[in-house]
């Protein structure tokens, strides 16, 4: 049973496996999604204009919002096709979640010991820190600064396969009881209601995460 259940996730599923595909969906939209200025473009425009508002709030510049605003888009449109029938749930694996993480944070912190090394020393002991516990300090921000990416990673993968797995876990032990399942049909639209707000809120939450971490440098 428990084999059967986390199987929804196994990101190869034959020696022909498109279910990575999903992930280029972004790039095979028709051209007149790009070209009329429909309602739900109209919509993703406010929105990414109000992100863009938002990370340069913490930035000061427009220019990483750029990357951070499309690492958004990018994560809720993967979160998104896991909610459709058959598709695979890129998103809920950590191959896809820490190399996000993992390739932006090492930028981050490649640039900031390369380009503002005074200031990275800065942070690793708060103002105000005693000096017997100063070199206490350098190592608790060391790791808390070393497991980010990690963090990150469980935290998107986590919340996104905990719905799956309750979705299926319920849909499993209902597909004998056809009147419970009429009777449950609420709660599954309650869950899938759920399951798209987890979507948003887990794809900001990993752009304003990353963006805190960038302005710390």
């Amino acid at each position: 049973m428990i084999m059967n259940l986390f199987s929804v996730f196994d990101p190869t599923t034959g020696i022909i496996s498109l279910n990575w595909l999903s992930i280029f969906l972004v790039f095979i939209l028709p051209s007149t999604y790009w070209n009329s200025p429909s309602k739900l473009s109209i919509m993703l425009m406010i929105m990414i204009k109000k992100l863009t508002l938002e990370t340069i709030m913490h930035m000061k510049k427009i220019e990483p919002s750029i990357i951070f605003v499309s690492m958004f888009m990018f994560i809720l449109v993967n979160n998104l096709m896991g909610l459709l029938p058959y598709v695979f749930t890129s998103s809920a694996h950590l191959s896809f979640s820490l190399s996000l993480a993992l390739t932006l944070w090492l930028s981050l912190m490649t640039y900031g010991w390369m380009k503002k090394t005074n200031k990275m020393f800065m942070h690793l002991v708060p103002v105000g820190t005693p000096y017997v516990l100063m070199p206490f300090m350098v190592l608790i921000e060391s790791t808390s600064n070393i497991i980010r990416p990690g963090s990150l990673a469980v935290r998107l993968s986590a919340n996104m396969i905990a719905g799956h797995l309750l979705m299926s876990l319920l849909g499993n032990n209902l597909a004998s009881n056809f009147p419970m399942m009429l009777l449950l049909m609420w709660t599954f639209m309650l869950l899938m209601m759920f399951e798209l707000a987890v979507a948003f809120i887990q794809s900001y939450v990993f752009m304003t995460l990353m963006t805190l971490y960038s302005s710390e440098i």
